[in-house]
C-alpha cells in the first residue's frame, strides 16, 4: 500500500490505524520520523542563515556537526521509508528487525537533539510521551515500551552526567552568566533562565528587572531559545493530539457500530430479541402509578408457505416490509423488536387496554392492506395474527405485593413479637418497608400471556386480534397467574 502525505487525513489515518498491514504502518511511522528530522534540519538552516544575529547566544562551532548529523539521520530514515515503501515484507521476523532498526536509532537521535539544543522539559516531555504513544499505535507495543524506557534512561544520564565530570555539548550560550560559570550542562532550560534573570537584575537599581532595563542581547537569547523549544515541540504535540482525537472519534464510531449490531436485527433493522426485552424491562420499571402497560405479540400467517412457494429471499423481503409497516404505524414511544422468526414484539408503555386493542387492529389492517411486490408479475398480501395483554395498574400492584410477600416469607426467619421488638430501629423499619419490586421474569410472563392470546387468534382462523385480558375475564382463573411459585 502506498504511503504519502495525503494519507494523513482523518479517513486515511483511521484506515492506517485499523485496516493497514503492519508493514504499511511501520512505513507511515518512518515517514513521520522523516518529517520531524526535516523540521530539525530547517531549524539548523535558519540558524546558519541568521548566524550574524544569533552568534552571541548560539555556539556555531557545534551547529555544523549537529547539522551534518541531522542530515545523515534524515537520509538514514528516508532510506528505511523508501525500502518499506517499495518492498513487500511477508515475514514477521523481518518486519520486527526493521521496526527495531527504525525506533532504536530514532531514540538515540532524539536524545542527542534534546541535549544539543539545551534541555527543555517541554521538548523532552513531548518527544518522550508523544513519540511513544505514536509508536504504540503504529508498531508492536513491546518495542515502543522498550524504547520509551531507553529514552528515559538516556535523558536521566544526560541530566546527571555533569555531576560526574562529564560535560555534554550544547548549542546554547549563556548571555549574562556565561563569564561566571564554567559549565551549565546540569541545569535545565528554566533554571538557566532564572539564573540569568537574577544576575541581570542585580546590576540594576533596587534589584529590579524589567524589559526597559535589560539588554537587547539577553532578551533576544531568551526569546530565541524559548521559540526554538516551542518550534521543536509544538508541531509534534499538535499532531499527536490530533491523531488521538481521531482515534477517539474512531472508537466512538466503532462503539456505535458494535452496539448497533449487538442490539439490532440485521434483516429487519428492528431491535433484536435481547435488546427488545431489555428495553421492555426498563420501560416496565419506569411505569408510574395509574399507568397501564400493554404488550402485543404478532405472528405472520402462513409464512412457511411463502418461503416454500416464493423462496427465502422473498420471505426476507416480507419480513423487512412488515417491519417497516410496523415502524410507520407506531409512535416513537412504542418498542418494536423482532422476537424470533416471523414473530414481532410490540411494547406500548402507558397504554390502556382499549387503546392497545385499537393499535393492534390498526397494525393488522395495515399489514393486510400492504402489497408485497416480488416483480412486475408476482405480488401478494400477507396477514398477521396478534395477541394483546395489558398489565393494568391494579394487577401490577397485586403482583408486587404477592411477590414481596413470597420473597419475605422465603428469606426472612419468623420472629416473635418480642424478638421483633428487640431489633434495632433501622432493621425494624427495613422489615416494614416493602421493596415493591416485580419478579425478574415478569417480561417473559407478560409475553407468555400475550402468546396464549396469539395462539387463540390462530385457532379462530388467523388474521385477527385476540385479547388475553378478555380471555382471563371469561375463564376467570382458567389461566395460570403471572406470579407465584
Amino acid at each position: 500500500m502506498s504511503v504519502s502525505i495525503s494519507h494523513l487525513g482523518y479517513k486515511r489515518l483511521s484506515q492506517a490505524i485499523f485496516e493497514w498491514q503492519a508493514a504499511d504502518r511501520t512505513s507511515l511511522l518512518a515517514l513521520f520520523i522523516v518529517m520531524e528530522v526535516f523540521l530539525h534540519w530547517l531549524w539548523c538552516l535558519f540558524v546558519w542563515w541568521q548566524q550574524d544575529a544569533l552568534n552571541p547566544y548560539v555556539n556555531l562551532s557545534l551547529l555544523y556537526p549537529l547539522w551534518f548529523g541531522i542530515t545523515l539521520a534524515g537520509l538514514f530514515f528516508w532510506g528505511i521509508f523508501k525500502y518499506l515503501f517499495y518492498t513487500t515484507i511477508d515475514s514477521d521476523k523481518a518486519l520486527d528487525k526493521w521496526q527495531i532498526l527504525l525506533v532504536l536509532p530514532y531514540t538515540v537521535y532524539i536524545a542527542v537533539v534534546i541535549v544539543m539544543v539545551g534541555y527543555s522539559s517541554l521538548f523532552a516531555g513531548v518527544s518522550l510521551v508523544g513519540g511513544t504513544m505514536l509508536c504504540m499505535v503504529l508498531i508492536k507495543r513491546r518495542y515502543a515500551w522498550r524504547v520509551f524506557l531507553l529514552q528515559i534512561l538516556l535523558i536521566l544520564l544526560a541530566i546527571i552526567s555533569p555531576y560526574f565530570g562529564i560535560h555534554l555539548p550544547s548549542l546554547r550560550q549563556l548571555t549574562v552568566i556565561y563569564p561566571l560559570l564554567d559549565t551549565h550542562s546540569y541545569l535545565t532550560y528554566n533554571e538557566l533562565m532564572a539564573i540569568e534573570n537574577t544576575v541581570a537584575a542585580s546590576v540594576f537599581k533596587n534589584d529590579t528587572l524589567n524589559w526597559a532595563s535589560i539588554s537587547e542581547l539577553q532578551r533576544s537569547s531568551t526569546f530565541f531559545w524559548r521559540s526554538t523549544h516551542v518550534l521543536l515541540a509544538l508541531p509534534k504535540a499538535i499532531f499527536i493530539v490530533y491523531m488521538f482525537r481521531t482515534l477517539l472519534l474512531i472508537l466512538d464510531d466503532s462503539k456505535k457500530e458494535i452496539l448497533k449490531h449487538a442490539n439490532q436485527d440485521e434483516l429487519t433493522q428492528l431491535k433484536n430479541r435481547r435488546y427488545g426485552l431489555t428495553q421492555m424491562q426498563q420501560a416496565l420499571a419506569r411505569v408510574r402509578d395509574g399507568e397501564d402497560f400493554s404488550v402485543i405479540l404478532l405472528d405472520l400467517d402462513w409464512f412457511k408457505d411463502i418461503n416454500d412457494n416464493y423462496g427465502h429471499e422473498v420471505g426476507d423481503q416480507v419480513l423487512t416490509e412488515v417491519a417497516q409497516t410496523l415502524l410507520q404505524s407506531l409512535t416513537e414511544e412504542a418498542i418494536v423488536s423482532r422476537y424470533g422468526g416471523e414473530e414481532f414484539l410490540i411494547v406500548l408503555p402507558d397504554t390502556k387496554h382499549e387503546h392497545g386493542m385499537v393499535v393492534a387492529e390498526q397494525l393488522r389492517k395495515s399489514i393486510a392492506e400492504h402489497v408485497i411486490c416480488v416483480d412486475d408479475e408476482v405480488s401478494f398480501n400477507v396477514t398477521a395474527s396478534l395477541g394483546l395483554y395489558t398489565l393494568t395498574h391494579d394487577k401490577r400492584i397485586c403482583i408486587k405485593e404477592d411477590y414481596d410477600a413470597l420473597v419475605q416469607k422465603e428469606s426472612q426467619p419468623k420472629l416473635s413479637v418480642r424478638q421483633a421488638a428487640k431489633l434495632p430501629a433501622s432493621k425494624q423499619v427495613a422489615r416494614q418497608i416493602s421493596k415493591a419490586q416485580l419478579p425478574s421474569d415478569i417480561c417473559q410472563r407478560l409475553i407468555s400471556t400475550a402468546d396464549k392470546a396469539l395462539y387463540e387468534a390462530k385457532n379462530r382462523g388467523r388474521d385477527r386480534v385476540v385479547s388475553a385480558n378478555e380471555m382471563l375475564d371469561v375463564a376467570d382463573s382458567g389461566v395460570a397467574p403471572l406470579y407465584g411459585t
